[in-house]
């Protein structure tokens, strides 16, 4: 006679069950068509310390005196067909201001928060630009060394080989001013990675080294340091080059050695496609006569420029950075060479990113004035990105999930409705979000608000 089984050996037996079922269906997942290269888990937000953005909420800045302010900017989202956005204003490094407008995912029917994440498009060069000031100053890098060629901090086999001898010249400062040599005469070759894939007789996506490799078999667009001309390029290849000095994969080490070191947690490199995005990353939305294109990975099939038509994540350091308005503005009170909170770099440093004129840009920054003032616009298919940085204390990040019509023109809209809808403001709150902790926010909502 068979003895029954034991609760115990039930429980057991199940367990197996769930784990088999849970396998099966995991590779599944991965053998199907819908599995990509870049399918990797994201880890949960829940294993770093909270990041201030998922710590406040738009009800602290639910405020009479920024009410006005408020019906500005859903006006001014309604009018571009934005669905989404969100803003962080600053006040001599404290943060007094952070809201979110409009749908985070339409779709699903959530609203934009002050936690979201958006894609922070160029944005992104400011962050590259400064580990490569940091590596400086440590004296792991000089900005008069070469990138290509005998001594080169690329100087691997692969790379050896080039077209155009002039890349020998180019080095890293050049790079961090748009000054390498490489132009978009005939597009930009981190916008068209189907073509290069093409070209390279390849039936997938063109990885890194591929893509330097083509690159390199280019002609230049002009002598290294006789012009300037904007280049994604050199910023991925910037990118490249933190990785051949550090040993570290260029997010890891930006991650470990810029951001998490200063209280900057919810910063990530871009995924390329919706099933991939972060818990608390928004959906991108492109305009209602955007065009698909051919997938980047060379599937037989159009997708759309923000969800697989462009390789986002391959942007590196120009542009695959996701952030939220609130740290993104963090970032900027840690390199602004004020007295309030300690900067990341040295003053020597940030006096030599703001540097510029007319025949030269800043570093990492987009524009640069005497007056103090700093801008750094970015734009992608889906969002479009804005940091506002004023001598008078008052700097702030806008960051939309829609892109427009308009293309990397539209920031200069956003900034000239800005400055008029900051006229709205009766009185800005005397407080700083940036120290609030789960303690305070727990026991005293109201006070914040004040």
């Amino acid at each position: 006679m068979k003895k029954k089984a034991s609760s115990k050996t039930i429980l057991k037996y199940l367990l197996i069950l769930a784990i088999t079922s849970t396998t099966l269906l995991f590779f599944g997942f991965r053998n199907s068509s819908y599995f990509h290269p870049d399918d990797i888990p994201v880890s949960s937000i829940n294993e770093e310390p909270i990041a201030i953005n998922h710590l406040i909420s738009n009800e602290l800045s639910d405020l009479p005196t920024t009410a006005k302010l408020d019906n500005q900017i859903e006006k001014f989202i309604k009018r571009w067909e934005i669905k989404g956005a969100s803003i962080a204003i600053m006040k001599d490094e404290k943060l007094i201001y952070a809201k979110g407008y409009g749908w985070a995912d339409q779709e699903l029917n959530i609203e934009t928060e002050v936690k979201h994440i958006f894609r922070i498009a160029s944005l992104s060069k400011l962050i590259t630009a400064v580990a490569i000031m940091k590596l400086k100053e440590e004296g792991k890098i000089s900005l008069d060394g070469k990138i290509f060629g005998i001594g080169g901090l690329l100087n691997y086999p692969e790379y050896s080989t080039f077209r155009d001898k002039r890349v020998k010249d180019i080095t890293v400062e050049q790079l961090l001013r748009h000054k390498g040599g490489f132009s978009t005469r005939g597009g930009d070759p981190m916008f068209s990675l189907s073509t290069v894939a093409r070209r390279l007789d390849l039936d997938r996506a063109v990885t890194e080294e591929e893509l330097i490799k083509y690159i390199l078999s280019q002609r230049l667009g002009y002598t290294p340091g006789n012009g300037t001309r904007y280049s994604n390029v050199g910023y991925f290849l910037l990118s490249k080059v933190i990785e051949a000095v550090t040993g570290e994969k260029y997010e890891h080490y930006v991650k470990e050695n810029i951001l998490k070191p200063n209280g900057i947690y919810d910063m990530h490199l871009a995924r390329n496609f919706y099933n991939q995005k972060y818990p608390n990353e928004v959906k991108y939305y492109e305009p209602s006569n955007e065009e698909p294109i051919s997938a980047f990975d060379r599937r037989d099939t159009l997708l759309p420029r923000c969800y697989g038509g462009n390789n986002i994540n391959m942007l590196l350091g120009a542009g695959a950075w996701v952030a939220s308005p609130v740290e993104m503005l963090k970032f900027v009170s840690l390199i602004d060479g004020r007295e309030g909170v300690k900067d990341i770099l040295t003053k020597e440093s940030i006096t030599q990113m703001t540097q510029s004129d007319p025949s030269t840009l800043p570093i990492g920054w987009a524009k640069c004035y005497s007056s103090g003032n700093w801008t750094r616009t970015g734009t992608l298919s889906g969002s479009s990105a804005l940091i506002k940085y004023n001598s008078n204390g008052y700097s702030w990040v806008f960051i939309t999930n829609t892109s427009s019509w308009k293309g990397s023109s539209f920031p200069k809209n956003i900034d000239r409705f800005f400055k008029g809808a900051v006229q709205k403001v009766s009185q800005w709150p005397d407080r700083d979000l940036f120290e609030v902790t789960p303690e305070e926010l727990i026991k005293t909502p109201e006070s914040l608000q004040s």
